[in-house]
């Protein structure tokens, strides 16, 4: 199979593609990645030398680029995406151009090619939050900021595909994905990095803002599994089953690395922090999958892979991530 990635470079994407290198050794992958800030060469050193892989650097909203690698292709991948929510609050309009115009792009040339499969990475966060109990995938899309809202139309777009112009769509909508590799804006390496290098720790409002958490490469192994057995037209909720408030999961990370909870420092919410994300996911699990990894063991692996790649994140957290994101570092 010829597989086409977008966003390979990134966090999920890169171990995806780390993935079915190993899994799928007669599989060849073109990874096609603008190389944003959140897009790190770095991600996969490991792959550069497999005669399997190819990497192109390119804009998914450029329809050419895509023309031209569809034809050499087919399945679709789709991760490449503007993801944190706090960027979507001071530049909308990169997130709607990126997610909704870039995923546009792709399902339009996928239509002109005989393509097998399109398997769209959505979110749970197109649901919005929920108090009590879980989404299904067929509650209400809900999205409470600009990135949700931006994925929500990408991922209603692809079905619109699906339902029009019969594309192959499959789409997938995780919950919060943690482990190696992840930029430390995100809110799991951040806590890990500042408390390694015992800077205060940025906690939104009063820290119960609740998340399911997956391990990424639990939550590689579900797209795979789509990739070979999810129903064409139907959408996959991928949950971890780890529900956790935010200061419990920043407990957990100070107690690992022995420091103190006086770093842990309650700065002022951010507009529209959604309060509960839950899916159920029994619907996947027909299909096989459960995750393979719980929680504490997958965080304490994480923690020992960012102490061990001081190198590979300290270079990320310098120069424009600390102007960007300095403001997080204390209460205003």
């Amino acid at each position: 199979m010829r597989l086409l990635v977008t966003g390979g470079s990134g966090f999920i994407g890169s171990n995806f593609i780390r993935l079915i290198l190993s899994k799928y050794p007669g599989y060849s992958v073109i990874n096609l990645d603008k190389l944003t800030y959140a897009g790190n060469p770095d991600n996969l050193k490991d792959a550069e030398s497999n005669r399997n892989y190819k990497f192109v650097k390119g804009d998914i909203c450029d329809s050419k680029i895509v023309r031209d690698l569809m034809k050499k292709t087919d399945a679709v991948v789709h991760f490449a995406a503007e993801t944190h929510v706090d960027r979507s609050i001071m530049d909308a309009g990169t997130f709607i151009q990126t997610d909704v115009y870039g995923t546009f792009v792709l399902l339009n040339e996928a239509r002109k090619s005989n393509i097998s499969k399109f398997i769209h990475i959505s979110t749970d966060e197109v649901y919005g939050s929920i108090e009590k109990g879980s989404f299904t995938e067929e509650s209400s899309l809900n999205p409470t900021n600009p990135y949700s809202a931006s994925k929500a139309g990408a991922d209603r777009l692809a079905y619109s595909y699906f339902k029009t112009f019969n594309l192959p769509v499959c789409i997938s909508r995780s919950s919060n994905n943690f482990g190696p590799y992840q930029h430390p804006e995100k809110f799991i390496p951040l806590f890990i990095t500042n408390a390694i290098e015992n800077k205060p720790l940025p906690l939104y409002g009063d820290g119960k803002n609740r998340r399911d958490w997956i391990y990424s490469p639990d939550n590689c192994r579900a797209i795979d599994l789509l990739l070979h057995k999810g129903k064409i037209g139907e959408v996959y909720n991928i949950g971890g089953g780890n529900e956790m408030e935010n200061i419990e999961i920043a407990k957990m990370i100070i107690k690992e690395l022995g420091k103190n909870e006086d770093m842990i420092n309650l700065v002022r919410d951010r507009p529209g922090h959604d309060k509960r994300y839950s899916l159920n996911s029994r619907k996947i699990g027909h299909l096989g999958f459960k995750p393979g990894r719980d929680f504490k063991s997958a965080l304490k692996e994480t923690i020992r892979w960012y102490t061990k790649n001081t190198q590979w994140w300290k270079k990320i957290k310098s120069g424009e991530y600390r102007r960007y994101y300095g403001r997080q570092y204390k209460a205003d």
